[in-house]
């Protein structure tokens, strides 16, 4: 490579540190195709990613009853083992609070690889707003696998070059 000896101390800075954005945990090669071990803990529909979306459903396991303001984890029948370096994102899917009236207690759940035992079943944290009832196989949820963070170091800095924005919600109404 006799282009790098020819780089300023300034361009081989620049490259060393986008190649640190851009490399990934061992093993892991941007658009290939991962192999997924799933147990299923119950006889609910499997599972299988739809061409349309990143996302995938995932099914309440049993039948629940909810009341209103009641806290449920609600058993989603899988366990799984993810590849090294790679965590699970479990959301609402966009129609569980209309069509059964509750919201996931954690925003967001994050899934990650150390959670793969034999009997580690995935469950959907549920806070009803309304009296409801979910019936076994009913989508109420979905998940997308993704790469973990990358390590990072935090500079302390006295100033931040850029332009103050004006604060939460800065961008405008419209």
């Amino acid at each position: 490579m006799d282009w790098v000896s020819n780089l300023t101390n300034r361009d081989a800075y620049a490259l060393e540190e986008i190649m640190k954005v851009v490399s990934t945990p061992s093993g892991i090669t941007a658009g290939m195709i991962y192999d997924i071990k799933i147990k299923y803990l119950s006889d609910i529909e499997k599972i299988k990613k739809i061409p349309q979306g990143d996302w995938i459903d995932l099914r309440a396991a049993q039948d629940v009853k909810m009341k209103k303001g009641e806290f449920t984890l609600i058993p989603l029948g899988i366990a799984m083992e993810l590849p090294a370096g790679f965590e699970a994102h479990l959301a609402p899917r966009g129609s569980t609070f209309k069509n059964f009236k509750i919201i996931q207690a954690n925003s967001v759940g994050v899934i990650d690889e150390s959670y793969k035992g034999n009997n580690d079943q995935w469950f959907y944290p549920a806070i009803a707003l309304e009296d409801t009832v979910i019936h076994k196989n009913d989508r109420i949820a979905q998940f997308r696998i993704m790469m973990k963070q990358p390590e990072l170091n935090f500079i302390e800095v006295a100033t931040l070059v850029n332009e103050d924005r004006g604060g939460h919600g800065s961008t405008g109404i419209k």
